[in-house]
């Protein structure tokens, strides 16, 4: 009876697990096979798991549209410069509030949690933004998203985890603090460095409103998900598709495959990274 309760509760859980596979993939399977399938054919209706009417002509659309090209790279340089230096400011904050010495430290970190849970509202985010030139900037990309309260504090526990001997020994040894930050705190905090610094990478590319609020729509400083909307929200095809086959709505399909690739191969890779060095650590 046991045996059978125990096989039971197995299976179950066995179909749960299945079923919630099933329907966070199957959204990516039907964009992918309605960008590999003839627009017009695809209106029909009835395409499901495999394109009824092979073409690569959606993809042609979109690698011809230049606006396509500027968005991605605006996203590359926006995603890189972006995670590279909100690690480095949001850590050597965590850094200092990690400080056991830190005068006024509580001071601070109520500070810090209480803007965390209420800010100015967009309207005055946007007479700032305004304010210090950073409207129709690509730093509006960059600036506003350098430091992230919940991302301190993750980075914060992680650095009060590391022995306060080896602190205490750097100093004793001449190095200042932003040396022991550097070059014995960064190193030792590799695999929290890599898990914020894939939730920052997946924020700056999937983000789209810094362009839709703060720019006036200058295609020179579109990002992806914005050129997507676009596509999207207008549901018209870029200026000089001439394809019989297409739709706007195959093309944004053939967008959204191009858009989540390269999210896709690195996320893999930044986890094989997390991995490695948690176990190189030696933390189980």
């Amino acid at each position: 009876m046991t045996k059978r309760k125990i096989d039971f509760a197995y299976i179950l859980v066995l179909i749960i697990l299945v079923l919630t596979v099933v329907i966070t993939i199957y959204p990516f399977l039907y964009t992918l096979v309605g960008s590999f399938n003839s627009g017009k054919d695809f209106q029909l209706g009835g395409v499901w798991i495999w394109p009824r009417v092979w073409t690569l002509d959606n993809y042609k659309v979109i690698v011809e549209d230049p606006r396509f090209w500027v968005a991605l790279r605006n996203t590359v340089i926006r995603t890189v410069v972006g995670t590279i230096l909100s690690l480095l400011v949001t850590s050597l904050i965590a850094y200092a509030l990690s400080h056991p010495k830190l005068p006024c430290k509580k001071f601070f970190k109520i500070t810090a949690i209480i803007t965390m849970y209420f800010s100015g509202g967009i309207v005055p985010f946007f007479v700032l933004v305004n304010a210090i030139g950073l409207y129709d900037n690509f730093l509006v990309y960059i600036l506003p998203s350098l430091y992230s309260v919940y991302n301190m504090i993750v980075i914060s526990k992680f650095f009060k985890g590391i022995d306060e001997g080896i602190r205490e020994a750097a100093r004793i040894d001449g190095a200042s603090e932003f040396r022991i930050w550097a070059q014995i705190y960064l190193p030792m905090s590799i695999p929290v460095m890599v898990t914020v610094g894939m939730w920052i990478v997946v924020m700056h590319w999937n983000s789209y409103l810094p362009t839709l609020l703060y720019t006036s729509k200058d295609p020179s400083l579109w990002t992806l998900q914005y050129y997507l909307m676009v596509i999207i929200k207008d549901a018209t095809l870029p200026d000089g598709a001439v394809y019989d086959t297409i739709t706007a709505q195959s093309v944004s399909f053939a967008g959204m495959v191009l858009s989540m690739l390269p999210i896709a191969l690195i996320y893999p890779i930044l986890s094989k990274k997390f991995n490695n060095n948690t176990v190189g650590t030696g933390k189980d």
